[in-house]
């Protein structure tokens, strides 16, 4: 059992003490009070009706009648006594003052009128009858009978005796015991499933990814198991990301062979050729050389993105103007290459974000476009608005030799080249994966499809903020 099993025991088990011990304690003072509580008058419907026959028996037979009457109910549970204005009772008998005084007070409420009486008697005098409570101790021995003999004392006293003090000793053991055998339980419902837990954290620092919670926590439906379910989750994000890191290196240590290859090659014709032949080699060095530039340049790039630090997403972006300097570069690339690039970019919108990953992303995608694009083809960069859900839709499309389906899904990857392509492509793979990054950071999306008639369509996506204010304007900040 763990440190968190018995800290859930020891305040379980405290708290359900204290709560018996504190009843316990209300019962004996209940019970204390109630011994030390003055005789009462028996309220009971056996009480009244001897009380209305008794004083049906004073009032038309008098005194010696209700006396006779007492004798002869005094075998009896019922001990009828009366009282008359001096506090003496007829038989005789010590009557407590507190219990005189209680039957006078019954007397004047309506509601117990039935229990007590007050009868006037053919001699003169005025009797208070009542009979105490059966539970009374303080009820005094009855007096002597007629001619002076000791009457017999009530059964109900010889029973009863006098009434000990009492404490819940039982019930508080019974309490005690069901409180500590479900403190237990309610421990081990708690701490069992962090055991689980604690071993699965300590797996996963260990390096073992694969341990999974669910299977285990499956049949509880609280707050813990939700912890176990998002520890799968974690774990499964996390081997994603190992495994996305051991391929990107595998890729990029593959991508960086061939031109430190090419390198060592040049330099080494270098040593052993001629002069005439040295200034073509230094070329190649530095072909590679500017390869190697781009692709640690790119990787630097991928790896800000990934780690979501691209910088300053505050900035308004223009989109018109930026596309159309976009355009006007690539197409004086396309047209060294026999190729062309239409645009139709009639967007006036400003777009929040990072200007220089926007650029270098959509640059990206255009340029892409210029590579695959037939000769003699052209390029087309359309630009849509849709005004109801504040959205910029860019459209780029070539007349290339498009994409495998089985393959569409992968373009986006990093150092993917489809088949169609990459026997002839001096890219790596690169180019679509950082634009679909960059456009995802710009709360956008990009999507790729073949064309029914020939060559590949990619569309951006990206939210935009607001309208491009007209020349002259000021924009506030």
């Amino acid at each position: 059992m763990g440190r968190l099993f018995w800290k859930f025991f020891f305040f379980i088990a405290i708290a359900q003490i204290t709560a018996t011990f504190g009843v316990g304690v209300l019962f004996w003072i209940e019970n204390l009070e109630r011994s030390n509580r003055n005789s009462e008058i028996d309220l009971s419907p056996p009480a009244s009706f001897m009380i209305r026959s008794a004083a049906a028996t004073l009032q038309f037979g008098g005194p010696e009648a209700l006396r006779s009457l007492i004798n002869e109910g005094r075998p009896h549970r019922l001990q009828l006594y009366a009282v008359d204005e001096e506090n003496k009772d007829l038989m005789g008998r010590e009557v407590p003052p507190k219990l005189v005084e209680e039957a006078r007070h019954l007397l004047t409420t309506e509601r117990e009128r039935r229990s007590v009486e007050l009868v006037k008697a053919t001699n003169g005098h005025s009797y208070l009858m009542f009979i105490p409570a059966p539970n009374d101790e303080f009820a005094p021995p009855p007096g002597p009978g007629p001619g002076g003999m000791p009457g017999r004392e009530p059964r109900y006293m010889k029973e009863r005796g006098p009434k000990p003090l009492f404490f819940p000793t039982m019930p508080l053991a019974v309490a005690l015991v069901a409180s500590l055998v479900f403190a237990l339980l309610l421990a081990w419902y708690f701490s069992h499933p962090i055991r689980h837990l604690k071993n699965a954290f300590n797996q996963a620092a260990n390096g073992n990814l694969d341990l999974e919670l669910e299977p285990v926590m499956s049949a509880r439906n609280d707050e813990l198991a939700d912890l176990g379910r998002d520890f799968d989750a974690m774990t499964a994000k996390l081997r994603t990301l190992m495994e996305s890191q051991r391929r990107l290196l595998h890729d990029v240590s593959h991508e960086l062979r061939s031109p430190i290859a090419r390198l060592q090659m040049a330099i080494g014709l270098a040593r052993v050729q001629d002069r005439d032949k040295l200034e073509l080699t230094l070329e190649r060095i530095e072909r590679e050389s500017v390869r190697m530039d781009k692709l640690v340049g790119e990787l630097l790039t991928l790896s800000r993105l990934e780690a979501n630090v691209p910088g300053s997403m505050e900035e308004a972006i223009a989109i018109q103007p930026m596309l159309g300097d976009m355009i006007s570069d690539a197409n004086f690339e396309a047209e060294t290459l026999g190729k062309q690039v239409e645009s139709q970019i009639a967007c006036r919108v400003q777009v929040q974000g990072n200007p220089e990953l926007l650029y270098r992303a959509i640059e990206n995608v255009l340029r892409n476009a210029i590579k695959h694009t037939a000769p003699a083809t052209t390029v087309q960069v359309v630009a849509e608005i849709d005004e109801v859900g504040k959205l910029l839709h860019l459209s780029i499309l070539d007349r290339g030799p498009g994409v495998p389906e089985e393959e569409m899904n992968s373009i986006f990857e990093l150092f993917f080249r489809s088949s169609r392509t990459k026997s002839n492509s001096a890219g790596h793979g690169l180019g679509l994966s950082i634009a679909r990054r960059i456009v995802e950071a710009h709360q956008g999306s990009i999507r790729a499809a073949n064309r029914p008639d020939g060559g590949l369509r990619v569309d951006i996506t990206l939210p935009f903020m607001a309208d491009e204010p007209a020349r002259g304007e000021t924009v506030e900040a």
